[in-house]
């Protein structure tokens, strides 16, 4: 899989092409659609299903040094609005607090991001670790993994200080019961 045939499939989903069309309405910087609503909408490319089949929601990551709740709630609120018409859960987080609340969520620590795809980086599969935002006229991936395992349906561990085997297996596992024909390698 090329990164134009995985941009190709993202784009078959509306609601992807969407939040894409109106990101830069959010005035966030560096801003990407991350994870699942991208890898998810590919593997139901791949298998002929729906492009919206089994999309719990659709992550938004940004980056904003200001740290504060009340500056990621502006965000938040200004794509509720944004958004106000697209029939699905849109989560947007700013990546510079997610080492504020990590460790009590999941009781582990979680080292301060410099950008928004550094979150991406730390995803705890390497299918899941895929961003996409418009820039102009196009679309930009960030991909450091590449699309083999988008492409061949595997879910595989990406063992960085935050991993969970845990969340991993329960992740997993609710994609397998969508998407039977993903291999789920062991942690």
């Amino acid at each position: 899989m090329t990164e134009s045939d995985f941009t190709a499939s993202v784009l078959c989903n509306p609601i992807n092409r969407t939040i894409l069309d109106r990101m830069p309405e959010l005035n966030a910087a560096d801003a990407w659609l991350a994870s699942g609503a991208p890898f998810q909408t590919t593997w139901n490319v791949i298998t002929g299903r729906p492009p919206e089949y089994g999309i719990k929601d659709y992550d938004l990551f940004y980056f904003d040094p200001d740290t504060s709740w009340d500056a990621e709630d502006r965000i938040i609120r200004r794509a509720k609005h944004i958004f106000r018409d697209v029939d699905a859960d849109i989560e947007v987080r700013n990546q510079a607090r997610v080492h504020l609340w990590f460790e009590k969520k999941f009781g582990a620590p979680y080292a301060p991001l410099s950008r928004a795809t550094d979150g991406i980086d730390r995803f705890l599969m390497h299918n899941a670790q895929v961003g996409i935002h418009a820039q102009a006229d196009r679309c930009e991936v960030y991909a450091p993994r590449g699309f083999d395992d988008i492409a061949n349906m595997i879910v595989r561990p990406n063992f960085v200080p935050n991993f969970q085997p845990k969340t991993y297996f329960e992740k997993a596992g609710r994609w397998k019961t969508l998407w039977p024909e993903i291999t789920i390698l062991p942690a």
